[in-house]
C-alpha cells in the first residue's frame, strides 16, 4: 500500500521580472510597488504578493533619521538591500542609487550600480532625473542591468526644486517632463516613477510610453503605485504626505507596547511564572545542600 505526502508548504510565487512589468501594462494590470529595508518587512511584502520591492533612499529619513535623503551612502543602502534580497525572493527587487553615486559621470553611475546587483542581490537599480541622466542610463542599460527612472519630485534635488514641491503644475514645465519620459524610454529604462506630478498629467505621460510608469503621489492614472512603507503603517511621526493612506498606525501600537511594557516590569507583573524557567525541587535542594 503506497502513502502519499501532502506538501503543507505553499507554492513559491513566480519571480516578477522587467518583462512582469511590461506585461502588465499591456494587460492594464496594475503594477505594486512598496519599500523596504529590512529582512522581516521583506518577507512579509513578498508573502503578501507585493510586485516590486524598493530598497529606497527614504531609507535615510525613515530609519536612519537623516533629515533628507541627501546623507545616505551607498555602503549602506547595499547594507539594507542585503538584508531584504535574503528575506524577498519572488518580488522584482530594485535598489535605490543614492546622492552622488551616480551624477559624477557615467561610469561611476554604472559601477555603482553594479555593486546592488553584485554585492546586494537587486534586480535593478533606481535614479533620478531625465535628460540630464541619459547617459548615466544607458551606460548602465549596455551592461545588462535594468534602470527604473524617477521624474517629477526627485527628493535628491529638493534644495534646486525649492522644497517639497509639486512638479509640471505649468504647460511648460508638463511639457519637459513628457519629453523627460520620453528620452528614458529611449535610453532604455524599463520603467519610471512619477511622484508628485498632478493626475492629468501622470496618465497622459503613462499613455504616451510603451514602459510601465509607477505613481507616488501622482494619481490613479499611472500603471502602477508604490509608497514609503513607513508612511504606510503609520510609523513615521515627523510628516504624512498627503497623498499617503495610512493603513496603519504602528507607532502608536508601539507606543502603547513600549509604555505598557515598563509598567509592567516596574511594577514586577513581568516576568510572571509563565515567563520564567525554573529548576526542579530536587536540583535545587542538591544546589543548596552542596554549598
Amino acid at each position: 500500500m503506497s502513502t502519499t505526502t501532502i506538501s503543507t508548504t505553499a507554492p513559491q510565487r513566480k519571480k516578477v521580472t522587467t518583462l512582469t512589468f511590461r506585461q502588465k501594462k499591456e494587460r492594464g494590470e496594475p503594477i505594486t510597488m512598496l519599500t523596504a529595508y529590512d529582512y522581516p518587512t521583506a518577507v512579509a511584502m513578498d508573502k503578501a504578493g507585493v510586485d516590486s520591492i524598493l530598497v529606497g533612499d527614504s531609507l535615510a529619513m525613515v530609519v536612519l533619521g537623516y533629515e533628507n535623503t541627501l546623507s545616505v551612502t551607498m555602503n549602506e543602502m547595499l547594507h539594507h538591500a542585503r538584508a531584504v534580497s535574503r528575506g524577498a525572493k519572488s518580488a522584482l527587487l530594485v535598489g535605490d542609487m543614492p546622492f552622488m553615486s551616480y551624477q559624477v559621470s557615467a561610469e561611476d553611475a554604472l559601477r555603482n550600480a553594479g555593486r546592488f546587483l553584485q554585492q546586494a542581490g537587486m534586480d535593478a537599480v533606481k535614479l533620478e532625473g531625465g535628460r540630464d541622466r541619459a547617459d548615466a542610463v544607458r551606460k548602465i542599460v549596455s551592461a545588462g542591468i535594468p534602470v527604473m527612472g524617477h521624474l517629477g519630485l526627485t527628493p535628491q534635488s529638493v534644495h534646486q526644486l525649492g522644497g517639497f514641491r509639486v512638479q509640471g503644475k505649468t504647460a511648460s514645465a508638463a511639457k519637459i517632463l513628457l519629453e523627460d519620459a520620453h528620452i528614458l524610454e529611449e535610453a532604455g529604462a524599463f520603467s519610471i516613477v512619477l511622484e508628485s506630478v498632478p493626475a492629468r498629467l501622470a496618465e497622459y505621460i503613462s499613455k504616451q510610453i510603451s514602459i510601465p510608469t509607477i505613481g507616488i503621489g501622482a494619481g490613479v492614472g499611472c500603471d502602477g503605485q508604490v509608497l514609503v512603507t513607513h508612511d504606510l503603517l503609520g510609523l513615521f511621526e515627523r510628516f504624512t504626505p498627503k497623498f499617503v493612506k495610512q493603513y496603519a498606525n504602528f507607532h502608536a501600537e508601539m507606543n502603547k507596547a513600549f509604555t505598557q511594557y515598563i509598567d509592567d516590569v516596574e511594577t514586577k507583573r513581568f516576568p510572571a511564572v509563565e515567563h520564567t524557567v525554573e529548576m526542579t525541587d530536587d536540583e535545587w535542594g542538591e544546589f543548596v545542600g552542596e554549598k
